[in-house]
């Protein structure tokens, strides 16, 4: 077994030192869904959803809380994002919401934890604004999609079959 990042050698919780790291270009996407009744989708579709519009507030919700992952998450290192996307599509075959984000920065760790935080809040947003219409609401698939930059290279993945 290797050695763990993130404790260190009197068992406590450490922040892992990346000062010898070279800044790279770091890309990381990730996906999430919100299940939900064909009802709900049809109420956010027409713009009759009680609490406004829903998919652009849930957007917005992602890439607030992308910014503020190191925040959110212990040990995580504060980045300065150069661009976060969150994208939220209604999908008739979920039926629910399908949301994606995309996170760039220039550093010397990578985005995977800023782009599923941008997935989960949003997930969490369209929950929190249609709660009120639909209590069979679930909340699923979050996963990393993609990354690219540092030493371990890009890899791509496929967790949720579309």
């Amino acid at each position: 077994m290797s050695k763990l990042t993130h404790v260190g050698p009197d068992g406590r919780a450490a922040m892992v030192d990346v000062s010898d790291k070279a800044a790279t270009q770091r890309i990381a996407t990730a996906e999430g869904f919100l299940r939900c009744l064909p009802s709900t989708l049809d109420r956010v579709r027409g713009g009759t959803a009680p609490k406004g519009p829903v998919v652009q507030t849930a957007e917005l919700a992602g890439i607030m809380a992308a910014k503020r992952t190191a925040e959110l998450i212990p040990l995580c290192h504060p980045l300065p994002l150069s661009k976060v996307a969150v994208a939220i599509t209604l999908d008739d075959r979920l039926p629910g919401f399908r949301v994606e984000a995309e996170v760039r920065t220039v550093g010397v760790t990578g985005v995977e934890m800023e782009a599923l935080t941008a997935v989960s809040i949003a997930c969490l947003t369209l929950f929190d604004m249609l709660k009120a219409i639909d209590r069979t609401m679930t909340i699923g698939g979050i996963a990393v999609t993609a990354k690219t930059g540092g030493k371990s290279g890009s890899w791509t993945t496929d967790p949720e079959p579309k």
